[in-house]
């Protein structure tokens, strides 16, 4: 299925919410049926206690429910999501990963009024579910906890600390601190990390696969941490600015240390890596960690996560947001709004995230003290820092967010930024890859 996303206007992001008053939409005694379409979880007890909480409110309400959890195996979500939309009739709610708010904005329900509601009560929102979730002036969709996950280092501990000489415990402890305790982890400190640990035989197990998700979400925030925008807020090609070329000259100076088959890296690759102790660190949610949990629990417990590096324009920690929307043909928009608000209260995401091992990060920053990611373990404190805390000094951010929405899919899409990397890898110069990737848009926009 295709995922371009249609021109639009510029969006006026954020402009129609933040005028709306703080209103309580709480639709009391709204009955009737109600259908839901969710990704299906990796994490199996996830689908469980969500269900147990849609039973519960049902119940009060008093309104039929019924929940669908669809694969992101084949497809088959977002293929059923595509079918919908064109006969304009299916469920009521519908799960929305990244550029599909975008896509299909035209057939949502605004949720205004629900984001003024929770932003008063929770407080703001990054920029990155802005960015993903408002399409012209107006929140189509409601950004989620289920689902959504960052792709933060994940390094082991001893490995670090007998090669690269990093303590990352006391960069990162697993309790308050202060940015000033991780002020040493930049983009040079990584970068003499991955020389050090890939002499001793355990490279950084970074990919830059055409294919790959992870690919695009390590080297979009990378690129970004240098202000390397391939693009300008409004859809100009800026691929052969100075910075552009920085990046690129930090990535020639770090392939060297990365695994030989960094090009045919998948998003499974990395995990791989990690778990056969064949990898000092890795950029990825803690499934990885969870599976060597599981198989290799020694190995678990050397394990850290910690946000990513800081680069010249900030530290940026690439994101993946999930979003729940109504559509706009739905038959019981009443009882779908009031659900939704339900499910974003703190008291029903906390027991979601729990069941989920902490994978899931809420939208609002008000809701990072949830015991879940002081409890899990081994070690104790391991993701901790997984989600962004306030002394962290960091933000969330989305490959290609410099510029429009329907240009950005397109570089999402087609790879562009690993896809330059990649390039570089098999011997091609950085003016090379500049031609390369500044013909590649340029067909974007025209």
């Amino acid at each position: 299925m295709s995922t371009r996303v249609n021109r639009r206007a510029a969006l006026k992001l954020g402009a129609a919410s933040a005028a709306l008053p703080l209103v309580n939409i709480r639709t009391a005694g709204a009955a009737g049926k109600l259908k839901l379409a969710l990704w299906d979880h990796w994490v199996p007890s996830g689908d469980a206690a969500l269900q147990k909480i849609v039973d519960a409110w049902a119940e009060k309400n008093k309104v039929e429910v019924q929940v669908d959890f669809l694969t992101a195996i084949g497809e088959k979500i977002n293929i059923t999501m595509a079918a919908e939309a064109q006969a304009r009739t299916g469920h009521d709610i519908y799960a929305f990963d990244m550029w599909t708010v975008h896509e299909f904005a035209d057939k949502l329900m605004p949720v205004d009024d629900i984001m003024k509601t929770l932003i008063g009560q929770y407080g703001k929102i990054s920029k990155a579910y802005e960015y993903l979730g408002i399409a012209e002036g107006h929140w189509r969709a409601m950004p989620v906890g289920w689902g959504s996950a960052p792709l933060t280092p994940c390094a082991r501990i001893s490995m670090m600390k007998k090669y690269a000489g990093i303590d990352v415990q006391a960069w990162y402890p697993a309790h308050e601190s202060t940015p000033d305790a991780a002020k040493d982890w930049t983009y040079d400190t990584q970068l003499r990390a991955a020389e050090a640990c890939h002499k001793a035989g355990f490279p950084f197990a970074f990919g830059c696969g055409s294919g790959s998700t992870d690919a695009r979400q390590t080297w979009g925030a990378t690129f970004g941490a240098f202000g390397a925008d391939l693009i300008d807020a409004k859809g100009n090609v800026t691929v052969d600015s100075d910075n552009v070329k920085i990046a690129l000259e930090y990535c020639k100076k770090l392939i060297p240390f990365l695994p030989t088959d960094t090009v045919s890296y998948d998003d499974a690759s990395n995990n791989r890596a990690l778990i056969s102790g064949k990898s000092a660190m890795i950029w990825n949610p803690p499934s990885a960690w969870a599976v060597a949990k599981r198989d290799n629990p020694q190995l678990a417990a050397d394990c850290w996560t910690f946000p990513n590096p800081k680069g010249p324009k900030g530290r940026l920690v690439p994101m993946r947001p999930y979003f729940w929307g109504i559509w706009d043909f739905a038959q019981n928009k009443s009882a779908a709004k009031d659900l939704l608000l339900h499910l974003a209260q703190r008291e029903q995401v906390e027991p979601m995230g729990a069941a989920v091992a902490g994978y899931d990060i809420p939208p609002f920053q008000s809701m990072t003290d949830f015991k879940i990611w002081t409890e899990v373990g081994p070690p104790a404190g391991t993701i901790f820092n997984y989600p962004i805390r306030p002394w962290h000094d960091a933000e969330y951010y989305i490959t290609g967010s410099s510029g429009p929405p329907e240009i950005a899919v397109q570089i999402w899409n087609r790879s562009v930024v690993p896809g330059m990397v990649s390039r570089m890898v098999s011997g091609q110069s950085i003016p090379q890859v500049i031609a390369w990737a500044k013909d590649e848009i340029s067909g974007f926009v025209r």
